[in-house]
């Protein structure tokens, strides 16, 4: 690819949307168009990189944003209802709109396409999420466009807002963190700027039809990321470990006041679910080493610039 090719990004101003947008323009990328919903965070986007084109637009409707499309070399698709309450958001947000950015691509004659999928989609968790992520990547491959598909597991980093973001503002916020059961759940978590470094990379390799199961190698109990977080902050949060039943007693109360919550019980469900993903060899396919938890824990909440900014829910 040449740096000034036209490039598309969907969802760029979630968490990895951020990440992606900005580790673009620090490589020299100069023709990015970045297309969210959420205003607020578009703006944020706007701030950081102000040579990008930022469209506010919701693409489960048609509209303008698909003139946008005109004359790209590639699309990257990042935009994905990732929590709620309702199953129609999934819907319309992880399978609506994508159909949609799909008969665009089409239209356009665009050759090339990076989705970010999700472990998810090959989890033992049965959920809202977990389906329309499922019915989301089918989409792609099923398109008759060339792809990579990126499947990563829980990602941290910069603009992480729900994440270990969110468990980073509760700890601020309480003199005691409620942990479900014991706490030993296992993770794989990847740090969100190695994700951005790993679809930038599947951009310029353009590797035809391939799907990548992108998986932290290093592999982290729950309790421990939270002990970490509270390391790294310097907090003197008590860590509580509640009964599993209580805890998601908890969470449904929680859900009756809170129509946007960070944390829900089908995302708790996922935590104690049990999986094991086994990674392919994207550091070696993709030229890009994954950074050391620890390192990347204290870049997440300690860098000078970034970890200040707070992404809206």
């Amino acid at each position: 690819m040449n740096l000034s090719d036209k490039i598309v990004v969907t969802g760029a101003s979630g968490m990895l949307g951020q990440n992606v947008v900005l580790l673009l323009t620090e490589q020299g990328y100069s023709n990015i168009v970045a297309i969210d919903k959420h205003i607020e965070n578009s703006k944020t986007l706007q701030t950081l990189n102000p040579s990008v084109r930022v469209v506010t637009a919701d693409l489960t409707k048609s509209g303008d944003w698909e003139n946008e499309f005109k004359d790209t070399t590639v699309v990257l698709i990042l935009h994905a209802q990732i929590t709620s309450l309702y199953r129609e958001e999934f819907i319309f947000n992880n399978v609506v709109s994508t159909k949609n950015v799909l008969e665009v691509i089409k239209k356009y004659k665009i050759q090339y396409i990076v989705h970010v999928s999700s472990s998810v989609v090959i989890s033992v968790a049965d959920d809202d999420y977990t389906s329309t992520k499922k019915e989301q990547e089918d989409l792609v491959i099923n398109s008759g466009i060339d792809y990579t598909v990126i499947r990563p597991p829980l990602m941290f980093g910069w603009f992480d807002k729900k994440h270990f973001g969110y468990l980073s503002r509760f700890m601020e916020q309480t003199p005691i963190f409620p942990i479900p059961g014991n706490g030993k759940y296992l993770r794989q978590p990847l740090y969100g700027r190695d994700v951005a470094k790993v679809i930038i990379s599947a951009m310029e390799k353009r590797l035809s039809s391939k799907i990548y199961n992108v998986i932290g190698y290093e592999e982290v109990d729950y309790i421990d990321i939270v002990r970490e977080i509270k390391k790294v902050k310097k907090l003197r949060t008590l860590i509580l470990k509640i009964p599993y039943s209580i805890f998601y007693l908890l969470m449904k109360v929680y859900s009756i006041f809170s129509k946007k919550p960070p944390f829900t019980t089908s995302q708790l469900k996922a935590l104690t679910a049990g999986d094991y993903f086994k990674s392919d060899n994207w550091q070696e396919d993709f030229n890009v080493k994954q950074t050391p938890f620890k390192v990347a824990i204290e870049e997440t909440f300690n860098d000078d610039k970034y970890s200040k900014i707070i992404l809206k829910v």
